[in-house]
């Protein structure tokens, strides 16, 4: 073990986080923390450092290891460079040797400029520059709080191998759950302040919950059944004096707190303005900033239902496209006309109208004091109840929340303006994972347009049907599906071979007519074409039967990494002879387009 935590209780504003818990990390765990906003996972993490201490229990680290930290929001060195920030700790000789690989990491990050003064990064660049930091350093078990933030979807892929590959311990809490269901194999969930633990990856835990769940109904039901009984008893109006009567008085009350619990539940009911037949329409629009160049003669009409998500590199203009969407910033050239219903709500990345004096409920109130749902009219008090602020939490300042109650908070006053077309930037960043199934299910069935900038690969293939790529000129290509059918057409297109780019014959001073060269199989080409279409079938059926292994196979630790890397190897094969397999027929297709003109 290298650390253990016994029975540990941590309060914080009267409110339990953490009821006593036990957490054990041993070498090579890895482990992910869900729970919903507010609920104790950070705290939890620093408790597991050793950078706090719990109100009560016993925190126990191994005398001989080192442990790398990630806040959810580092404080750096202003006047360091990037590179004297990320060696920091290391002693001259260790800087030598480290060097190297930390201008590899920190350009895997996004991170060029290494003599930059820590000073002039922006928020996310210094997130990155911290994680850069903690992974450079030899450690034995690494604590991550939020590590997939403000990266880019190349990013979160690379730092997703790294830690697949990584001999030491990891604890962690981020709320990507396709980072969640390729890097761990524990989960640990907080809610209400009991923590449970599932041997799993994040596919595994839900239905291992699903399963937990389902027998708490039962339990429940047994409950019910149980407070009718002490309500009858009390409804009698029995007068019996002393302790019995006194003792099942407080039991009815307990019965009735727990059940009021359980059944406090994030609620989102579809809420727009009606939207005309005239939309946003975009038409050959470009940006830039200084000599940058970051969008360029962008045409695009967002239909009625659109579902757009917006992916690119950290810098390359997302928000900037949003902001113009928007009607916060005008092109430099060309323009947006919006419709007259149009009513946009935006959900930016910094929650930057919110003044952390003022009270909830008048935070709320500055929006709408009454909101029309499918459900009737519902106050301010009743939208913020159903998302999850309890009465007495909604006469506290802003400045006492969580940063994942604030989000909640902002995403509640986009909601209570009932736009037609939604606006999100990066909308997962500290929304815990219930509230992103929550939005999943509401964008659904929202009757309006979409679009989002996200780095989410899970709530992209769940939420949109088109994605707007950023090329590096500045032009955006348009891609019909999911985030998965993106990176698959994206593959498909590195590897396809370019028959129209064919070199010309060089011209020696002589007339020559270049004569279209016959497309046509090489002996392996044809080999492959007959052969192909078993191939994949064998490698479904083997990548079939690996994912059943990893499910048997949850609680071998040893067994689990050689299998979930056959199965990424699997994936990879498949995933080539799928792309070979489109070339092949599209060869097949041109030569017996040949023979039909013959």
């Amino acid at each position: 073990m290298l650390v253990t935590a016994e029975k540990i209780t941590k309060c914080y504003n009267n409110k339990v986080l953490i009821n006593e818990a036990s957490v054990y990390v041993s070498e090579e765990s890895k482990i992910g923390i869900i729970g919903a906003n507010g609920t104790g996972k950070s705290t939890l993490l620093k408790i597991m450092a050793r950078l706090e201490a719990p109100d009560s229990g016993i925190v126990t680290k191994h005398a001989s290891i080192c442990i790398g930290y990630l806040s959810q929001d580092p404080v750096l060195n202003e006047e360091s460079t990037v590179l004297e920030q990320v060696l920091g700790g290391a002693s001259d000789e260790q800087k030598q040797l480290q060097e190297y690989e930390a201008k590899r990491i920190l350009n895997k990050l996004g991170i060029v400029r290494f003599d930059e003064k820590i000073t002039h990064l922006s928020g996310g660049q210094k997130k990155r520059v911290a994680l850069a930091s903690v992974l450079i350093t030899p450690c034995e078990m690494l604590v991550l709080d939020e590590p997939t933030n403000h990266l880019d979807n190349d990013m979160i892929a690379w730092l997703e191998n790294y830690l697949i590959k990584y001999t030491g311990a990891i604890i962690m809490v981020t709320h990507d759950r396709y980072f969640l269901d390729r890097v761990v194999s524990r989960i640990i969930e907080i809610d209400h302040g009991n923590v449970y633990e599932y041997e799993a990856n994040y596919s595994r835990y839900l239905e291992l919950k699903t399963q937990r769940e389902e027998m708490e109904i039962g339990s429940a039901r047994k409950r019910q059944s149980l407070l009718r009984r002490e309500l009858e008893w009390i409804s009698r109006g029995v007068r019996a004096r002393g302790t019995k009567s006194k003792s099942r008085l407080q039991r009815f009350e307990e019965l009735n707190e727990k059940s009021a619990e359980d059944t406090q539940k994030l609620s989102l009911n579809s809420v727009s303005t009606r939207l005309g037949k005239k939309t946003i329409e975009i038409n050959a629009v470009s940006k830039g900033f200084g000599d940058k160049l970051l969008i360029k003669d962008f045409d695009h009409i967002i239909a009625r239902d659109a579902r757009i998500g917006i992916v690119g590199k950290n810098g390359c203009g997302k928000t900037t496209l949003l902001n113009m969407i928007s009607g916060r910033l005008l092109p430099d050239t060309g323009n947006i006309v919006f419709g007259e219903t149009v009513k946009v709500g935006y959900f930016s990345q910094g929650c930057e109208d919110m003044d952390s004096s003022i009270r909830v409920i008048d935070y709320i109130k500055s929006f709408a004091e009454y909101i029309m749902t499918v459900d009737g009219s519902l106050s301010a008090s009743q939208m913020l109840e159903k998302f999850l602020f309890s009465p007495d939490l909604q006469w506290n300042t802003i400045g006492r929340l969580s940063g994942g109650e604030k989000r909640r908070l902002f995403l509640l006053s986009v909601i209570m303006g009932a736009p037609n077309i939604l606006l999100f930037d990066e909308p997962t960043n500290d929304l815990d994972i219930e509230t992103l199934i929550i939005l999943e299910e509401y964008l659904e069935k929202f009757n309006g347009a979409v679009v989002v900038v996200s780095h989410d690969r899970y709530f992209l293939d769940k939420v949109v049907d088109l994605i707007f790529e950023f090329e590096t000129d500045g032009t955006i290509k348009k891609r019909l599906g999911g985030y998965s059918d993106y990176i698959t057409e994206r593959t498909f297109d590195s590897i396809k071979p370019k028959s129209d780019q064919k070199k010309k014959p060089p011209n020696k001073g002589r007339n020559v007519s270049a004569t279209p060269q016959k497309a046509r199989f090489t002996f392996k080409e044809q080999r492959d074409f007959e052969m192909i279409d078993g191939e994949i079938a064998l490698l479904e059926q083997n990548l079939r039967e690996t994912e059943e292994k990893v499910i048997i196979h949850m609680s071998d630790y040893e067994k689990l990494q050689q299998l979930l890397a056959l199965k990424e190897r699997l994936e990879k094969d498949l995933n080539e002879k799928t792309e070979r397999w489109f070339y092949l027929h599209e060869l097949a297709e041109k030569i017996a387009a040949q023979e039909v003109k013959k």
